[in-house]
């Protein structure tokens, strides 16, 4: 059997296990959460901005939801860049090894580890607020729209990250999310960094090569 390429500690995933981060017990609390925490606080605060953007702008609806749906596809390749040039860095420094192994490594080691498949709130809570201040400051009122859209997209990557790590894959389309998903994490890291769309490794050359 090929040696997988390591991405965290061990030479092999652990399915059955979980990391200890932090020797502190209240630090190691806080690194977990339930994926519906984070899921909700996204929704709640895209229907706030929608809100707030039907109520107190100019901007027609249909320009607003066409905003809302460029943020929907940006979110989508943030979500690839992100994963393919910040969460598999290469860790040529001990600093960025700890940080790599932090922010993802751990995830390669332990796959299955429910409580830490996504970010602990108040770190979800602080993207948004940066999101929110980033996106006025690029674009002003249109960011009330364009927002809830990369929220939603957010929402969608935790819910289908969570989904294909915690269920057995559907018999319809969205098979391909968990056969990608397995793919990148059991067989090859360096592809299908896509896990709530295969959209950016199919136009960026980095699906999965099917087995003849």
């Amino acid at each position: 059997m090929a040696t997988l390429k390591k991405i965290g500690r061990l030479d092999r995933p652990d399915n059955n296990g979980s990391a200890q981060m932090f020797r502190n017990p209240v630090l190691e609390k806080l690194s977990r959460t339930h994926i519906s925490i984070p899921i909700t606080m996204f929704l709640v605060i895209s229907a706030v901005s929608f809100y707030y953007a039907v109520s107190s702008t100019s901007i027609s609806l249909g320009l607003g939801i066409l905003i809302f749906l460029l943020g929907l596809i940006a979110f989508t390749l943030v979500e690839y860049v992100m994963h393919k040039h910040f969460f598999h860095m290469e860790p040529d420094t001990p600093s960025k090894d700890k940080l790599q192994y932090t922010v993802h490594g751990v995830h390669h080691d332990y796959p299955k580890d429910k409580d830490r498949l996504a970010m602990p709130p108040f770190i979800s809570a602080a993207y948004a607020l940066i999101f929110y201040g980033a996106f006025t400051f690029m674009m002003g009122d249109y960011a009330l729209y364009f927002l809830p859209g990369f929220l939603v997209g957010y929402a969608a990557y935790l819910g289908v990250h969570y989904a294909v790590h915690a269920y057995q894959p559907p018999k319809n389309f969205l098979k391909i999310l968990w056969v990608n998903h397995a793919v990148h994490h059991y067989k090859d890291p360096d592809v299908a960094f896509g896990v709530s769309s295969p959209l950016w490794d199919f136009l960026l050359g980095t699906m999965p090569k099917k087995d003849k």
